[in-house]
């Protein structure tokens, strides 16, 4: 196994275990198999193990494993305040006293702000008290590095950066989202400020294994190299110094081998210039059938009416190498889970961004595709009632 350095100058492990897709039977982890597979990847030197308060069961399981096997000495959690529940500073600590028992634990060793979209949902949790909660913690020792996970544009995260003194950040982060989402450029802003980087959904879902298309998976099931669309995957995260930890959702003894041993093989260096030239065409042959051809240069912001352009279209063009539920969960996050819309519909036809635009594209004509696509009676419906939970 490969280590990468938190900000405190402790290992982490580049290969980190995602907890949420423990395998579940009849509504219930199989907690005797979780069991297997997490011990598996402790003994072949995976140490960060990452969980949540929404996640169903997931922190209560771990911490079962943890601590039947004595092992919790062994590894680091990392787990996620559920802020999008929080009236008060009081549901804070009500939620991770909550944690801390499921977890059968004292302490936890990365914790995040689960899912902040932008700045205006931090302001919201600082009005709350926040801040002065997490210092708390913090020098207590009850919770050891503070951070956060995203869902949201370059622009949005870096503005989260410079918010806080944070230890460390999480981002979705692949080679087909490379200038989406945080993309690079966040990637790098964080690299820049001494933050390691924690990458999730880094084969997009399955989306870069088992859901390739035929002819992108026939160049690689034909390449002389004989790697798996998994290695490819995390081979091309793992070249990348500013990437710290990479998470995966393993749910069998077989995964855990295979990502364990491309682990212990990958080091920055480890893909040469014909290697990048050849993930390079597998994206393009991914994106051939893209609607909208968006580079996300984000020359065409700020829009006046806040809407997110290069994130709408990275979901819209998701809607068409991918599943048209994957791509609704994408514009969901990017335009409805945070404080003020930033959806298609917002759209008023100024034009501004179109006179920016390097591509040429009709943006205006493309968010109506947009809004026509995602918008319908489920997208309102479902932003009804989030708002409501979320207690925006």
């Amino acid at each position: 196994m490969q280590y990468r350095k938190d900000r405190k100058g402790n290992d982490i492990s580049i290969l980190g275990y995602g907890c949420m897709r423990f395998t579940q039977n009849m509504g219930n982890i199989d907690i005797k198999k979780a069991e297997k597979e997490v011990l598996a990847a402790i003994d072949r030197g995976v140490t960060y193990f990452d969980t949540a308060y929404v996640y169903p069961g997931s922190e209560d399981a771990l911490g079962r494993i943890l601590d039947k096997n004595g092992v919790r000495d062994k590894i680091r959690i990392a787990t996620k305040l559920p802020h999008y529940l929080m009236k008060s500073r009081e549901d804070a600590q009500k939620c991770f006293e909550e944690e801390l028992r499921r977890l059968r634990t004292d302490y936890v060793d990365y914790y995040l702000m689960h899912m902040l979209t932008d700045i205006a949902t931090w302001n919201r949790l600082v009005d709350l008290g926040i801040r002065d909660w997490i210092e708390e913690k913090l020098e207590s020792g009850q919770i050891r590095q503070i951070g956060f996970s995203y869902h949201g544009n370059s622009d949005s995260f870096i503005e989260l950066l410079n918010a806080y003194d944070w230890d460390f950040c999480q981002i979705q982060y692949n080679y087909l989202d490379e200038t989406s989402q945080a993309g690079v450029a966040g990637l790098k802003a964080a690299a820049d400020k001494g933050l390691p980087v924690i990458i999730m959904e880094p084969l997009r879902g399955g989306r870069l294994v088992d859901k390739l298309p035929s002819k992108a998976r026939e160049m690689i099931d034909a390449h002389s190299s004989g790697r798996t669309p998994a290695e490819w995957a995390f081979r091309w995260l793992w070249d990348q110094p500013e990437v710290t930890c990479v998470l995966s959702g393993m749910n069998s003894l077989e995964m855990v081998e295979e990502n364990t041993k491309t682990a212990d093989e990958s080091v920055v260096g480890c893909m040469t210039e014909e290697d990048k030239e050849f993930i390079a065409k597998v994206r393009d042959t991914i994106n051939a059938s893209v609607k909208v051809g968006c580079t996300g240069c984000r020359y065409c912001m700020p829009c006046p009416k806040s809407v997110d352009i290069p994130g709408v279209f990275a979901a819209y063009n998701r809607r068409f190498t991918d599943s048209y539920f994957s791509a609704f969960k994408d514009y969901i996050m990017c335009t409805a889970l945070r404080k003020n819309s930033t959806a298609a519909s917002n759209c008023v036809k100024c034009g501004k961004c179109e006179t920016h635009c390097p591509q040429g594209i009709n943006i205006r004509d493309e968010l109506e595709n947009a809004k026509r696509t995602f918008e319908g009676p489920i997208y309102k419906v479902s932003t009804f009632f989030m708002k409501r939970f979320m207690k925006y």
